[in-house]
């Protein structure tokens, strides 16, 4: 059960995987990515290797919550919703975001018809994916603690008790330190640095 805070991802290109039909060849990837230039990148670069094939079929989802999420599904001159959509719906089956998963077809010679495409396309994401290493990461708000040198021992206190992640520090007379906490513990954290008067703390990241 994956928690509201927490999201499903990949953090590495997959292997390449072949799926065949009447001699078609679907050749599939799964990549973690997160803006849209970056998925026009990696689809360059697969054509670059992938020259004479006919089609780069493709589809990518972005976003850790659902009101961030942002997806988009392309078909590349195969029948509508026959490759992109079929393509969509692994990522959606094994509820990963952050990725884009790309399906190169080779004709084969022999027209598989649009349910052959649909099989196909989603039969070739569904194998890249299951060659990715799916993985969950929790949903992080990043809080700025300034603080007096004085303060020192109080605030380190409370990052250990609460087990939390330091991202940058400095510390001089004036004290500056970035933690990161899961959404869930949030507000609690924040509640517990801003009671007290003499130590500052503010959002980073929304």
């Amino acid at each position: 059960m994956i928690e509201k805070d927490s999201y499903k991802t990949i953090t590495k290109s997959s292997a390449e995987v072949l799926f065949k039909d009447k001699n078609s060849k679907f050749y599939a990837y799964a990549f973690p990515v997160s803006t849209e230039e970056k998925v026009k990148v990696t689809i360059e670069t697969l054509k670059k290797q992938h020259h004479s094939a006919r089609h780069f079929c493709y589809a990518y989802q972005f976003g850790k919550q659902d009101k961030d999420i942002t997806f988009r599904a392309n078909d590349d001159g195969e029948p509508n919703n026959s490759a992109g959509m079929p393509i969509y719906g692994q990522i959606q089956s094994f509820g990963v975001t952050n990725i884009l998963i790309v399906v190169v077809r080779y004709f084969g010679g022999t027209k598989l018809g649009v349910s052959g495409l649909i099989n196909a396309y989603k039969t070739a994401a569904q194998m890249a994916l299951e060659s990715s290493k799916v993985i969950v990461r929790t949903i992080n708000l990043n809080y700025l603690i300034t603080f007096d040198y004085k303060n020192m021992n109080k605030v380190m206190r409370i990052i250990k008790e609460k087990n939390l992640k330091i991202i940058n520090q400095t510390l001089e007379v004036k004290c500056q330190i970035e933690i990161s906490v899961r959404m869930k513990n949030a507000d609690t954290v924040f509640e517990i640095f801003n009671s007290f008067h003499q130590i500052n703390i503010r959002v980073l990241n929304d």
